[in-house]
């Protein structure tokens, strides 16, 4: 195993942030540093004024009379209930411009948090289920990509997910049409409802997108137990594992994932508010990256969870203690995790250093 990344020897230049500026400025401090965003579910960023507004645009009968009501009903106890809601929600989300604006929302919140690059999921299931063209939510979607790149520089990947909780028959269906705007998609994922739906499941759709040339990624570990990690990365040949934290459970994998360098896309207001921790003062993210994980910083589904990119790191900084130079390690890991190709990495990560002792000077 290599040296934790919670140690500060390992980026020499990167010492002088243990000493760290007082409190009261650390949200700056994480705001400014570059970052990417690896794990964020694009329905799970409507927010109710929005999911209000299309309702009314459409004529979508919703059982909340108000902001505040809507917002009240964002209280569930576990992963399934979440789940009702986010579908029944879903609903409002009808034509290409509603996801232009789904998207462009996000993508403005994430500029002003620092993200420069963001890797996005979306259900297509979800939406061909309810006759809304596939067509309609990638177009979308992609014009609100090209205008936060035309306005913020920022790059990104779109993610194709398969829902586990339907069939592989259905994946694969869902695989051809994927297919048909493959220079927008860049991966497949699995997300959805874990427990009893494990990897293997899926193994032909991920075979035959990976020959197509798509990357692979899955949710595993979250919910479900830690062989779904193995078999994510064994069965569906996955590049890195959408929450994972469930592999502290068993040390040799542990081992292999710090060894191997496997990306884990961590979101701990969401694990907290699935009750996967029941707070967020026993999260394991420290645990994992001082063990020498790659582990990344990401907020999911953000407008059901209570807070974006910035709002993640900071609760985890102060619930964890986490350092100045373990906040950098994040940032690094989550650009070194992305798919982005090795000189752009390189660049952010020089930039992500450079700010980072710019910020500290200052």
């Amino acid at each position: 195993m290599r040296p934790a990344l919670g140690d500060c020897r390992i980026y020499g230049k990167l010492r002088f942030m243990s000493r760290g500026n007082p409190l009261e400025s650390t949200q700056e401090f994480i705001r400014r540093l570059p970052k990417a965003e690896l794990h964020l579910h694009i329905e799970g960023t409507l927010e109710p004024e929005l999911a209000l507004h299309l309702a009314h645009k459409h004529g979508v009968a919703l059982p909340y009379g108000s902001i505040a009501e809507l917002r009240a009903a964002y209280d569930f106890g576990d992963l399934q209930e979440f789940l009702d809601i986010y579908y029944a929600l879903a609903e409002v989300l009808r034509d290409e411009d509603d996801f232009y604006q789904l998207a462009l929302g996000y993508l403005q919140r994430a500029h002003d948090q620092g993200v420069v690059h963001t890797e996005v999921f979306f259900d297509p299931q979800t939406h061909t289920a309810r006759a809304i063209p596939f067509g309609a939510v990638v177009e979308g979607l992609n014009r609100a990509f090209t205008e936060a790149q035309r306005r913020f520089g920022m790059t990104h990947r779109l993610i194709a997910c398969f829902l586990r909780h339907l069939s592989a028959a259905d994946a694969m269906r869902t695989l051809d049409e994927v297919l048909e705007y493959r220079s927008l998609i860049a991966a497949v994922g699995l997300d959805s409802s874990e427990v009893g739906h494990p990897p293997s499941k899926f193994i032909s759709v991920f075979d035959r997108a990976r020959q197509e040339g798509l990357l692979a990624v899955a949710h595993a570990g979250e919910e479900g137990p830690p062989v779904y990690i193995s078999e994510a990365l064994d069965l569906l040949g996955v590049r890195r594992i959408d929450h994972g934290v469930r592999c502290a459970e068993d040390p040799a994998l542990m081992e292999r994932l710090a060894k191997e360098q496997v990306t884990l896309t961590v979101c701990p207001l969401s694990n907290v508010k699935l009750r996967v921790f029941d707070r967020i003062e026993h999260h394991n993210l420290k645990r994992l990256l001082e063990a020498g994980l790659r582990v990344t910083v990401n907020s999911d589904d953000p407008a059901y969870f209570g807070g974006y990119i910035l709002e993640n790191y900071l609760a985890v900084q102060r619930a964890l203690g986490l350092t100045r130079a373990q906040l950098v390690i994040l940032a690094r890991n989550s650009i070194e995790g992305s798919f982005l190709d090795d000189d752009t990495k390189r660049r952010w990560m020089a930039e992500i250093d450079a700010r980072a002792q710019d910020l500290t000077a200052s």
